[in-house]
């Protein structure tokens, strides 16, 4: 059964070219206290790659933490956000939700923050604190 959060594969790809444009911007934040660190680098280019169809989501699936495990080589919560960004970006590939903020179409279809308790929608990290808050009032105003 296909989750709630899930978006259609043309969905994903257009979502996936916005992730990566957003998480490119601030790679320079991890590449300043990690520069051959080229994780997070890689991942918005196997994003962007897939959003032109050049890679499935397969493959993308089995690599979406990659991006995620480099936050911890840093300290700089600055760099921490931007590995961070990049490993969202490559976890569109799977599940539209992990781009929260992208194309307002395919927002509308994903439920209400907190709502289903599969996947990044659900009680996790991106439910609490000041994400969490950003997140319904983005919600909210679609």
């Amino acid at each position: 059964m296909a989750s709630a959060q899930s978006l259609s594969l043309a969905d994903r790809r257009i979502v996936a070219a916005w992730a990566s444009d957003c998480a490119e911007r601030v790679l320079p934040l991890f590449e300043q206290e990690a520069p051959r660190d080229g994780r997070p680098r890689d991942a918005v280019a196997r994003t962007r790659a897939f959003s032109r169809g050049e890679i499935d989501a397969a493959g993308e699936i089995r690599r979406r933490f990659v991006a995620g495990r480099a936050a911890a080589a840093v300290t700089a919560p600055a760099a921490v956000a931007a590995a961070r960004a990049a490993a969202q970006a490559a976890g569109v590939a799977h599940m539209g939700a992990h781009a929260l903020a992208a194309v307002r179409l395919a927002l509308r279809q994903l439920p209400a923050l907190g709502s289903d308790s599969a996947g990044p929608l659900g009680a996790g990290l991106l439910a609490v604190g000041d994400l969490g808050e950003a997140i319904r009032r983005l919600q909210a105003a679609l």
